[in-house]
C-alpha cells in the first residue's frame, strides 16, 4: 500500500487531521442518543457555561473529561445523551453590556428595560456563536437539537413553578434584611457572591459625649472606635456586654451622636464582646447585619443613610449626594476640626467585594425575596444516608457540601437587575395587596410586577430536571434520562451550583439529580498562580489548539492531575502531548503501510501466536482491563498512563520492531499473521484512545481497513480471557531484559549495534533457556551479536562485560574495547544499585501500615521485587569475585 493510497502525511498535521471532521460527524449525527430502548440509558448535562464571553481553560478541562465519559459510554452501547446548554447569567451578563454601553457615553436607564433587554439579547446572541465554535474545535460530542437555554421558554416555566410552590408552602419569604450590595451594579448578592480581600483601612476612634453633665472616667464623652465613619449618621445606639462591669453604671444614659447632635441611648446587650476594643460598640441597625439583629431587639429606628450607588442619601444630612468614601474623607475633617477625633490607627482588613464586578460591597437594609433554607438543607443532608446519595469524587468534597448545608443562612434570591427571570409577584395598584402566581392577574392593568429579577443561581439550579421537560413529569427525555449519571463540574462551585442543584432535585422531583458529581481543580500556571487578567497569565484554549491540535490539549488535560487537584499547565507539557501523538502517528501509518491484502482487523488462529502475538495481546488484554476501571473510577490519569506505557513501550518500541523481522521475511504465512495481529492490536488501541483523542483517532481508523462509518460509534475494546497469558509476559520480560542488558553493556562500551560482539549467555534455568533459544531471531535483530551461546556451560572470559539479569549472566568479550578496571568500577555501581533496591523494599514491607492497607497483589509484587533484587546482587558479587581472582 503506498503512502498516497494511505493519505497519511509523514509529520502529525493536526489542523489538517482536525479541520472539517467536526462537521463530518455532525452530519452523520451520531452524538444524539442512539434511540436502543434495550440499551442501559447514560446522561450528562453540561455545567452551561455563561454568556458573558469566551471558554477558558477550565471550561476546556470540564467539558473534555465530560466528552471522554460519554464518547466511552457511546462506544459501550449506552444509550448516551450529553445535553447542550448556555446560562444567561443575570449579573455577570449585565454587568458586560453595561459596561459596553458605558463606553458609548449611555447607561440602561437611557434606553429603557426594554430596549437594554434588547440589547442584552445581541450580546448573548454574539457569544453563543462564539461558544458553539469553541465547542467544535474541542470535539465535543453534543446533541445540539436538546440545547437549552436559562432564559428559554421551558425553563422560565420550570423556575415560575418552583418560586409558587416554594413560595406557597412558606419556604420563599420576603423581607427587610441587611443584605450584601453591589452599588455598581445596584443589586442584592448573596453571601457566596462575595469574595473578601484584604485592603487598608483606620480604626477611627470618636468621642461620643454625654447628654448631661455624667463623666466617666473623669471624661465627659466615650470613646468608640469605627472603621466606617461614613455611616456614624445611621447610628441609633451604644452597646455594652450587660455583664461587662466597667460600664453598668452607663447602661440608660444618652450620648450626643456626633456631627448630627442627635441623642442615642446606651443599651446592654449579649452580641457585643467586652474583649474586643474598649468594649463599647455603636450600632446601626440600617448598615451592619450584627446591628440589625441588635436593633430588633431592642426596637431601634433604623437609618439607611445610602443611596443604591452607595452615595449618602438625605439623611446623611450636610453629606447628602457625596460619594461614600468622599462622605468618609469629609467627616473624618469636620471631626478633627470639631475635636471629636481621638486618634487614627492604620489596619489592614477583610472587606468584602462583589465577586462580579470588584466593588467594595455594602451591607444595606433592603426589602427582599429570601429562601428558607433550613428544612430543604435538613432533606439534603438526611439523602447522605440513603441509597439515593450523590457520590462525591472525590469523596472528601463531601464533607465540604454537607458542612456548609448544616450552617447555610437563608437564600436571598431577588437581583436589583433587568436581565433574568422576572420574579412572578404583582402588587395591586390600589391596595398594595401582593399576588404570587405562575401566570399573571387577569386584570393585569390593575398591577405592577415586582421588578425584580431572580439569582443566576436559582435556575442554574433546575438545569438537571429543567432541561429534561420537567416539570411535564411525562416529557420522554424526563422519564429516561433524569436522573442524570454524572456531573463534572470545578470544586469552587459546590456552594454556587452542586448544592442548590441537589436540594431543589430532592424537593421538586424526590430524586437526586445525578449519582456521580466528579469535581476537578483549577487550572493554574507553571508557577502555580490562578490565572487571571491582572496577572497576565491567562491561556485562551483556542490558541493551544491552533498550534498544538485539539487531541494534544485533550490529552494534557485529561492526564494533567487526579481527581479534586488543581494542574498546573505549561507548553512543555503541550510539547510532550504533541510528541506522544505524533508517535501514534508515525506508529500507525508504518503498520498501514505494511497490512498488505489485510480487509479488516482479525486475528489468525490462536495456534500460530509466536511469543510477540501472545505478548502483545496479553498486554493489551491488560490495559483494556485497566483502562475501563480506571474511567469507571473517573481516574483519567492513570487510564492515560496505562495507555501511554501500553503504546509506547510495548506496541511501539517492541511489538512494531519485533513486527519488523517477520514483515521484511519470507515466511507468507508469518507475515500474514504479524499483519493481522498488527492490524487488530492498532483497531483496538485507536478505540481505547477514541474518548481522549477523537480527531487523529478516527482519522487513523478511517486509513484502515475497517468496519462501520465512525470510530464514535464502534464498539469499545473488552477483556478476552484468550488473550491472558501470564507465561508469554514472563517470557518476554526476560528476553526484554536481555536486549536491555546488552545495550546498556555496548552503551558502557561506546560499542554501537554495528560493532561486532560475541555474546555468551550462562544459565542453569532451563526455561531461560529455552525462551532465549527460541527466540533466537529477536536477539540477533535486537543485540546484533557476531556470535550467540546459551548455555549452562558457557565459561565467562576473564576480560568480558558483565550484565546480570534474573536467573541468567551476560558476558560480552570485549578484549579491545574495556579493561578490568573499568569493569570492575561497573559491576560494583550496579552492586550499589541493587543494594538500594533491596533496601527500599525491605523499608516498605517492614511498614506495618503498607503491608495492611495496600492491596494483597500490591505487596506481593513487591516481595517479588525484593527477591528478585536479591538473586541479582548475589549473582552481580560473584561476578565481581571472579574478575577479581
Amino acid at each position: 500500500m503506498s503512502e498516497k493510497e494511505i493519505d497519511m502525511s509523514t509529520k502529525y498535521d493536526p489542523a489538517a487531521v482536525e479541520t472539517g471532521r467536526y462537521q463530518e460527524w455532525l452530519d452523520e449525527d451520531v452524538f444524539k442518543p442512539s434511540g436502543n430502548k434495550k440499551a442501559h440509558p447514560y446522561s450528562i448535562v453540561i455545567p452551561p457555561p455563561n454568556v458573558t464571553g469566551k471558554l477558558h481553560l477550565g471550561h476546556a478541562w470540564d467539558t473534555t473529561l465530560q466528552d471522554m465519559i460519554i464518547r466511552q459510554k457511546r462506544m459501550q452501547g449506552f444509550d448516551t445523551l450529553w445535553l447542550p446548554g448556555m446560562d444567561h447569567a443575570g449579573i455577570a451578563t449585565q454587568a458586560k453590556v453595561e459596561a459596553k454601553l458605558r463606553e458609548q457615553g449611555i447607561s440602561r436607564y437611557d434606553l429603557g428595560r426594554e430596549k437594554f433587554i434588547e440589547k442584552v439579547w445581541e450580546w448573548k446572541d454574539e457569544y453563543a456563536g462564539t461558544i458553539h465554535k469553541q465547542w467544535a474545535k474541542l470535539g465535543l460530542s453534543l446533541d445540539y437539537s436538546r440545547e437549552r437555554f436559562t432564559l428559554d421558554d421551558g425553563l422560565s416555566d420550570a423556575v415560575k413553578k418552583v418560586f409558587v410552590s416554594l413560595y406557597n408552602k412558606g419556604l420563599i419569604y420576603r423581607g427587610e434584611y441587611i443584605i450584601n450590595w453591589d452599588p455598581q451594579a445596584r443589586t442584592a448578592l448573596s453571601d457566596i457572591e462575595v469574595i473578601h480581600k484584604d485592603d487598608k483601612g483606620a480604626f477611627y476612634h470618636v468621642k461620643y459625649p454625654f447628654v448631661d453633665d455624667t463623666t466617666f472616667n473623669g471624661k465627659n464623652y466615650i470613646e468608640i472606635a469605627t472603621t466606617r465613619p461614613e455611616t456614624m449618621m445611621g447610628d441609633t445606639a451604644v452597646a455594652v456586654n450587660p455583664s461587662d462591669d466597667r460600664y453598668k453604671e452607663l447602661v440608660g444614659k444618652e450620648v450626643i451622636l456626633p456631627l448630627a447632635n442627635r441623642k442615642i441611648p446606651i443599651i446592654a446587650d449579649q452580641y457585643v464582646d467586652p474583649e474586643f476594643g474598649t468594649g463599647m460598640v455603636k450600632i446601626t441597625p440600617a448598615h451592619d447585619p450584627n446591628d440589625f439583629k441588635v436593633g430588633n431587639r431592642h426596637n431601634l429606628e433604623r437609618i439607611n443613610t445610602m443611596n443604591e450607588d452607595a452615595s449618602m442619601n438625605e439623611k446623611a444630612g450636610k453629606y447628602a449626594g457625596m460619594d461614600r468614601f468622599e462622605a468618609r474623607k469629609a467627616m473624618v475633617k469636620d471631626l478633627e476640626d470639631q475635636d471629636l477625633m481621638i486618634k487614627v490607627v492604620p489596619i489592614v482588613h477583610s472587606v468584602g467585594h462583589s465577586e462580579r464586578t470588584g466593588v467594595q460591597v455594602e451591607a444595606r437594609l433592603s426589602t427582599q425575596w429570601f429562601v428558607k433554607m433550613k428544612p430543604l438543607a435538613e432533606a439534603a443532608i438526611k439523602n447522605q444516608s440513603t441509597d439515593q446519595r450523590v457520590d462525591f469524587v472525590p469523596d472528601r468534597f463531601e464533607g465540604t457540601f454537607t458542612q456548609w448545608m448544616e450552617g447555610v443562612h437563608d437564600w436571598v434570591i431577588s437581583r436589583q437587575l433587568w436581565w433574568g427571570h422576572q420574579i412572578p409577584a404583582w402588587y395591586n395598584k390600589k391596595t398594595g395587596e401582593a399576588y404570587v402566581g405562575e401566570t399573571a392577574p387577569k386584570d393585569i392593568e390593575n398591577w405592577d410586577q415586582d421588578k425584580d429579577v431572580l439569582d443566576t443561581w436559582f435556575s442554574s439550579a433546575l438545569w438537571p430536571f429543567s432541561t429534561m421537560g420537567w416539570p411535564n413529569t411525562d416529557a420522554e427525555d424526563y422519564k429516561r434520562y433524569f436522573p442524570t449519571d454524572t456531573l463534572v463540574t470545578g470544586y469552587d462551585i459546590i456552594f454556587f451550583w452542586v448544592s442548590r442543584m441537589i436540594f431543589q432535585s430532592l424537593e421538586f422531583t424526590e430524586k437526586r439529580p445525578f449519582k456521580h458529581v466528579l469535581l476537578h481543580g483549577l487550572i493554574r500556571d507553571e508557577q502555580g498562580r490562578k490565572m487571571s487578567k491582572s496577572l497576565g497569565n491567562g491561556i485562551d484554549p483556542m490558541d493551544v489548539i491552533d498550534k498544538y491540535g485539539a487531541d494534544a490539549l485533550r490529552w494534557f488535560l485529561s492526564n494533567g492531575s487526579t481527581p479534586g487537584q488543581d494542574v498546573r499547565f505549561s507548553y512543555t507539557k503541550m510539547d510532550s502531548a504533541w510528541n506522544f501523538i505524533n508517535k501514534i502517528w508515525n506508529a500507525s501509518r508504518f503498520v498501514i503501510m505494511n497490512l498488505g491484502d489485510v480487509k479488516k482487523p482479525s486475528l489468525p488462529n490462536q495456534s500460530e501466536w509466536n511469543l510477540a502475538d501472545k505478548w502483545i495481546l496479553n498486554q493489551l488484554n491488560e490495559t483494556v482491563e485497566q483502562v475501563t476501571d480506571k474511567f469507571d473510577k473517573f481516574n483519567f490519569g492513570e487510564a492515560g498512563r496505562a495507555l501511554y506505557d501500553f503504546i509506547w513501550n510495548d506496541f511501539c518500541d517492541w511489538y512494531i520492531e519485533m513486527s519488523k523481522e517477520i514483515l521484511n521475511g519470507n515466511d507468507e504465512k508469518a507475515k500474514a499473521n504479524t499483519q493481522n495481529v498488527l492490524a487488530y492490536v492498532l483497531d483496538q488501541t485507536l478505540k481505547l484512545l477514541h474518548p481522549i483523542m477523537p480527531f487523529v483517532t478516527e482519522k487513523i481508523w478511517l486509513s484502515m481497513p475497517h468496519e462501520g462509518k465512525s470510530l464514535v460509534t464502534a464498539e469499545y475494546p473488552v477483556t478476552h480471557t484468550e488473550f491472558k497469558n501470564a507465561q508469554a509476559s514472563d517470557d518476554m520480560a526476560s528476553l526484554i531484559e536481555l536486549i536491555k542488558a546488552v545495550r546498556n553493556i555496548r552503551a558502557e562500551a561506546n560499542a554501537p549495534m554495528a560493532t561486532p560482539i560475541d555474546l555468551l549467555i550462562k544459565t542453569s534455568d532451563k526455561n531461560v533457556e529455552r525462551i532465549l533459544t527460541e527466540n533466537q531471531d529477536y536477539i540477533e535483530r535486537f543485540a546484533h551479536p557476531k556470535q550467540l551461546e546459551i548455555g549452562a556451560n558457557v565459561e565467562a572470559p576473564k576480560l568480558s562485560m558483565t550484565g546480570i539479569i534474573l536467573n541468567a549472566e551476560i558476558y560480552v568479550p570485549l578484549e579491545e574495547l574495556v579493561d578490568l578496571d573499568d569493569e570492575a568500577k561497573r559491576l560494583e555501581k550496579e552492586i550499589a544499585k541493587f543494594e538500594s533496591e533491596v533496601k527500599r523494599a525491605k523499608g516498605k514491607l517492614a511498614n506495618e501500615r503498607f503491608v495492611s492497607n495496600a492491596p494483597d497483589s500490591v505487596v506481593e509484587a513487591e516481595r517479588q521485587k525484593q527477591t528478585d533484587n536479591e538473586a541479582k546482587l548475589q549473582a552481580t558479587k560473584d561476578r565481581l569475585a571472579d574478575l577479581k581472582n
